[in-house]
């Protein structure tokens, strides 16, 4: 700030330079829109390894073009992903109805609905209690996805819709809410949902008899089998295990936590004692009045037909040196729920009407995949995403079920191509257009190129379709479209190379690649690269590669300045970090320090890319300009507040055709 002098000495005053550099976006980000099992719908999801899209996407599945394009994505260099799921069109999400009371009359406190649709949802587990709980209303809330071990918990809730803690608005909140599950508001006048587990009254310091075996019984109600008085009945299929609470002598912990952890101990001992009582397990929690709570703990993959068991716990009747220890524990009288909601549970006790979730049967068609722009669904989804460079959409080519020579009636290529082309050149991106099944050979490679609607710069099409492994049939090959496995190759090579080179050539191995649909000669690719169709080739020792670097708009034909693949997405990648880099100009005077500032930036942009090699040219003068002035910014330009900028560069354009000519001296007399 400016510095006010008042008495003689030596002032500092920081100046600002009026240096703000312009930083190069990132070249390498592909986003992939279509059909994977399970993950949020229609909403941009960045992951930067194929784990992490195992974790949150479920990986490889064998009906999912889209996860086997991120895995070969991600096996040839990408580093960085935007997944957009569409689902089946028939799926549906699971849902669990929790009501607010066990016994007669009970009511829909709150509908809980997985976060989208699949099967997955089915494996949520659900917990509800009362604790610290300011008012009848009042209630906590814990969701948790052992799938993907993700879990959440929230406090506070209000069955009230006038709170400010409101359960459905805040479960619902975009940004604090949960990313597991949807609420759903219950019926009117519905209290607040009953705690899940078998709920106890404070323990406080009860008076123990040393000479005492306090013992209790628990009983879970799931499993359940046949009553052989009366078939049409179920009865538990476990028995009630007895348990000693305390053996005589013990003393009894002195704080909740402490009894929690020995009732739990010994409650589990005794099931796994059990017969038929095979991953039946509780838990045992202090509640905050002192009390203890008894819920499920059922391993769903040994006991999946008692996730959500309920427990309840009874004491034995005093004989001799046995006492009750569910009323030494306060569980005397307790109240029963089942331990857990879950959608796979029975509707019983304070369970309502539950829905197991469904991955459906119908893969999305063309409709789904270019989505609302409105809704920001299907590519739209991308709209609400900072930056990818390229886009892949394996499901555009899917092929027909039990016949990989046709595509699925259910999609439309041309039509989603020609959707995507448009996203791709308002975000200035690139489509990674795929050949369709049956398009297996250089004629009708010829047909498909020729007929091909999206003929443009910011467009690159490539033949013919790839043979990888597929982890989901015992690592036989499978066809798949070359869209997921080129678009990690651009990005090994963005980051090797930079994005001014061409993503072909002996270095640009495809990996993970067993062989082609159709292996091209010379003279076959003689034909389709002019029509600006990249052919995938073969050769010894050097393995599969990208032969071919031109977008498609570079047929010969055309003519274009946009030829290249390198050129265009090296225009692109400037156009971006330009528009990101002079963001602090808007507003700014408009006069020639402010032109000057833009001309120091851009130039210092330029240059640095001079420097890596990116330009044609021997000095910066050939290889780049930069102008912003009065000549580019006239009088009237600054009338209606323009700026005008001028930025320039020689493209590098790759050695497509690299003729060698040889002669033969003969005859040459000795000098």
């Amino acid at each position: 700030m400016p510095v006010t002098p008042s008495y003689p000495g030596v002032y500092i005053e920081e100046a600002p330079s009026g240096v703000r550099p312009v930083i190069g976006v990132a070249t390498g980000v592909a986003a992939f829109v279509g059909y994977v099992r399970t993950g949020p719908e229609h909403r941009a999801v960045r992951v930067n390894s194929f784990g992490e899209f195992e974790r949150r996407f479920g990986g490889v599945d064998r009906d999912s073009e889209l996860s086997l394009a991120v895995q070969q994505f991600f096996r040839n260099g990408g580093a960085a992903a935007l997944v957009v799921r569409v689902p089946r069109a028939d799926a549906r999400p699971a849902s669990v109805t929790l009501l607010d009371k066990v016994g007669a009359g009970p009511k829909s406190a709150l509908v809980l609905d997985a976060a989208s649709t699949g099967s997955w949802g089915s494996g949520l587990l659900i917990d509800v209690d009362h604790d610290d709980a300011a008012d009848p209303k009042t209630f906590n809330l814990s969701v948790q996805d052992p799938a993907t071990g993700a879990s959440e918990h929230f406090t506070g809730l209000s069955s009230d819709p006038a709170s400010a803690a409101y359960a459905v608005a805040a479960l619902n909140d975009p940004d604090r809410g949960s990313s597991l599950v949807r609420a759903r508001a219950g019926a009117s006048g519905a209290g607040r949902p009953v705690p899940s587990g078998t709920l106890g009254a404070a323990v406080g310091a009860p008076t123990v008899d040393a000479a005492k075996n306090y013992r209790l019984t628990v009983q879970p109600d799931r499993p359940t089998k046949p009553d052989p008085a009366d078939p049409t009945r179920t009865v538990p299929a476990v028995a009630a295990v007895t348990v000693t609470a305390l053996e005589k002598g013990e003393r009894l912990p002195s704080s909740p936590a402490g009894v929690a952890a020995l009732l739990q101990r010994k409650i589990n001992t005794a099931l796994g004692a059990a017969d038929g009582a095979a991953g039946l397990r509780v838990r045992v929690l202090p509640t905050a009045d002192g009390g203890l709570r008894v819920l499920g703990d059922v391993d769903p993959l040994v006991a999946p037909a008692a996730v959500d068991a309920a427990f309840t716990v009874t004491g034995a009747t005093a004989s001799g040196d046995v006492a009750d220890g569910a009323a030494l524990l306060g569980l005397g009288g307790a109240t029963t729920n089942v331990g857990r909601y879950t959608p796979v549970g029975a509707k019983r006790l304070g369970q309502g009407d539950l829905v197991t979730g469904s991955d459906g049967t119908l893969l999305p068609g063309a409709a789904a995949l270019i989505g609302s722009e409105a809704a920001y669904t299907g590519i739209y989804a991308l709209l609400r995403t900072d930056l990818f460079n390229l886009l892949c959409i394996p499901d555009a080519t899917r092929a027909k079920p039990g016949d990989p020579t046709s595509v699925d009636t259910g999609v439309d290529p041309e039509a989603v191509w020609a959707a995507a082309y448009e996203l791709c050149a308002r975000r200035r991106a690139m489509l990674l257009v795929d050949p369709p099944p049956g398009v297996d050979d250089p004629d009708r490679a010829l047909d498909w190129i020729n007929q091909l609607g999206v003929k443009g710069p910011n467009a690159v099409a490539h033949f013919p379709r790839l043979r990888i492994p597929d982890p989901t049939d015992g690592f036989r090959p499978r066809t798949v479209a070359p869209g997921g496995t080129l678009a990690g190759l651009y990005a090994r090579q963005d980051t090797e190379r930079g994005v001014w080179k061409a993503p072909a050539g002996t270095e640009a191995q495809l990996r993970g690649v067993t062989n082609l649909v159709h292996p091209l000669t010379d003279a076959e690719n003689g034909v389709l690269n002019p029509l600006g169709l990249n052919c995938l080739r073969t050769f010894p020792v050097v393995g599969t590669v990208n032969w071919g670097a031109r977008t498609t708009a570079g047929a010969d034909v055309l003519a274009s300045q946009w030829k290249y693949t390198p050129v265009r997405r090296l225009a692109l990648y400037i156009e971006e970090s330009v528009f990101r880099g002079t963001q602090w100009a808007v507003f700014e005077p408009n006069d020639e320090p402010l032109w000057a500032q833009l001309r120091l930036n851009l130039t210092s942009f330029m240059q640095d890319l001079f420097r890596k090699g990116a330009f044609a040219g021997r000095t910066p003068r050939e290889a780049y300009l930069v102008r912003c002035d009065a000549e580019t910014t006239t009088g009237d330009d600054r009338d209606r507040g323009v700026v005008n900028v001028v930025v320039g560069f020689a493209p590098l354009k790759p050695a497509e055709f690299v003729i060698v000519r040889i002669q033969q001296l003969a005859g040459q007399s000795p000098s």
